[in-house]
């Protein structure tokens, strides 16, 4: 070894990284066989409810709900994964041979952050391409009560719009600004509160300051009778953004969209906060994996010479249940408006990262 690396040596870093990585991932294969078990216990009957559906519609629903646990569980993962691999280490006086080889802390720890940033590259990937389209699909599914819907990732399903008095209802929108096009339109015709009419269409374009409903049916409330319409034009002064911003959903939406969404609804003067705060946890919920390696590591040192392994391991343990917890509530905080978006978000990442660099130069630096 090299006393003036960072590292320790090849051998010993891929060896640390390996046990680290080999655990990390075992422990989250676990976790979702384990909760994807229990959350079919409580779904598969609503799935099966529905006419037509078996066994495929139950699978499809695992391909949809597993990327949600594993991007959820991933971080927790790393902290066990990272708690395993230095307990081992240190039981077997691993950790004791490296620090007398002149090694610090820090550089004991080095593979470990490395190949946990790592892991963090490959959950933000994981989040983009796969987590934001599982959630955005399950989310339409479970909007019609696991029935049959034809999946479009770009669209947005069930929009409720204020026109006035009146509320407008679609089923389904496709594509953006005088592209919109509105798929299952009604609309609640009220004066003072009250129901007068239900106008229902197939179909709605943009048509200069209002919208072209075809096929329309008009539904009187006191007559008790349907009159067809045919084509007309409804809810002027309605704007295309009211319709395709109106249902934002942040978990749904990868990186770019989630940030162009944003754009659109700044400029049309609506409130961004709270989808702020999602898009900097887009980029600071991935790089927790960075923290767990860091937070674990009392369960590394001085285990030898104080023979508390056991309260060594609940106090890495607790340091990272409070990190999501911190995190959590900043979200949360956040979402009120309580805090700015980029502190909602990163507070608890740089705070814990403080607190375990405190932790780690104390004890053992």
């Amino acid at each position: 070894m090299k006393g003036a690396s960072f590292f320790p040596s090849h051998t010993v870093a891929i060896y640390m990284a390996r046990l680290f990585l080999v655990r990390t991932f075992g422990i989250l294969a676990a976790l979702v066989l384990v909760l994807q078990a229990l959350d079919l216990l409580s779904e598969t009957g609503k799935i099966l409810a529905q006419a037509g559906n078996g066994d495929a519609e139950v699978w499809r629903y695992v391909g949809l709900r597993t990327p949600q646990i594993v991007a959820r569980f991933l971080p927790f993962s790393v902290l066990l994964g990272t708690i395993l691999t230095l307990i081992q280490m240190n039981q077997n006086s691993e950790i004791v041979a490296l620090k007398a080889s002149g090694l610090s802390a820090h550089q004991v720890l080095a593979p470990l952050l490395i190949a946990s940033f790592g892991v963090a590259i490959i959950s933000f990937g994981f989040n983009e391409r796969i987590v934001a389209r599982a959630t955005a699909t399950l989310d339409q599914w479970q909007r019609v009560d696991y029935g049959a819907l034809p999946i479009d990732r770009g669209d947005r399903s069930n929009v409720w719009v204020r026109d006035g008095d009146d509320l407008i209802q679609v089923d389904q929108i496709r594509g953006r600004g005088d592209a919109a096009r509105l798929g299952g339109v009604t609309i609640y015709d009220r004066t003072g509160g009250n129901l007068v009419a239900i106008v229902r269409g197939t179909v709605g374009m943009r048509d200069r300051d209002g919208w072209r409903i075809a096929n329309a049916r008009r539904f009187d409330v006191a007559t008790g009778r349907e009159t067809p319409l045919g084509t007309i034009m409804v809810a002027r002064g309605v704007r295309p953004d009211q319709f395709t911003l109106a249902t934002v959903d942040a978990e749904g939406l990868p990186f770019d969209a989630l940030k162009a969404a944003i754009d659109d609804l700044s400029e049309s003067g609506r409130p961004t906060k709270a989808l702020e705060g999602a898009l900097w946890h887009k980029l600071s919920g991935p790089l927790s994996s960075v923290l767990m390696p860091l937070l674990g590591a009392v369960a590394a040192f001085g285990l030898a010479r104080s023979g508390q392994l056991f309260v060594r391991a609940v106090i890495g343990m607790a340091l990272g249940f409070a990190y999501f917890v911190a995190d959590n509530f900043a979200l949360a905080m956040g979402n009120l408006g309580a805090y700015p978006p980029f502190l909602a978000a990163w507070a608890p990442f740089l705070l814990f990262l403080l607190i375990g660099e405190a932790v780690l130069i104390r004890t053992e630096e």
